[in-house]
């Protein structure tokens, strides 16, 4: 069962205020470079027994800041990563990524770029352009338009309750 736009929206909002508000055992944010150079990199964070990781080869300009966002919700049944570039626009080129969660199953997925002009309002990659499976958000080849700007995940997690 697949979660509707306004319970995700609800929950990206409370993990994004909870993680912006104090660090917690609940979420964490953390801070990497993304580096151009066409080298295929990955970068990975755990909360508990669950990890995302973020897997891409970028070309032009130089490294950027990107944050990643990892975070369990109150009952454990929800596990959400986010990956962005805080300053808006990325100026890479983006020849390939794959996001993966492990220990949860995808039940909502998105990716964004971000317009040109101003670079500050996500626009929704069209579906085409990536694929969404159990475990992973990978982009389609001959069909990803090279802009990544950020990535949303969220997974059902295989806790069960006693």
């Amino acid at each position: 069962m697949a979660l509707n736009n306004l319970a995700f929206f609800a929950l990206l909002v409370v993990t994004l205020t909870v993680t912006l508000a104090s660090a917690n055992e609940r979420t964490k944010t953390v801070e990497f470079n993304v580096k151009p150079g066409g080298a295929v990199h990955t970068f990975s964070e755990k909360m508990r027994e669950y990890e995302c990781s973020f897997t891409y080869a970028s070309q032009g300009g130089t490294n950027e800041q990107w944050l990643m966002s990892v975070g369990l919700s109150d009952d454990d049944s929800l596990f959400s990563c986010s990956v962005w570039r805080p300053q808006g626009k990325s100026y890479l080129f983006f020849t390939q990524f794959k996001a993966e969660l492990k220990g949860a199953k995808i039940e909502y997925a998105s990716a964004y770029s971000q317009t040109a002009a101003g670079g500050q309002r996500d626009v929704t990659l069209k579906e085409d352009e990536f694929t969404v499976g159990d475990s992973t958000v990978t982009h389609k080849d001959g069909k990803f338009r090279a802009e990544l700007s950020k990535l949303t995940i969220i997974g059902r997690t295989r806790h069960d309750e006693l």
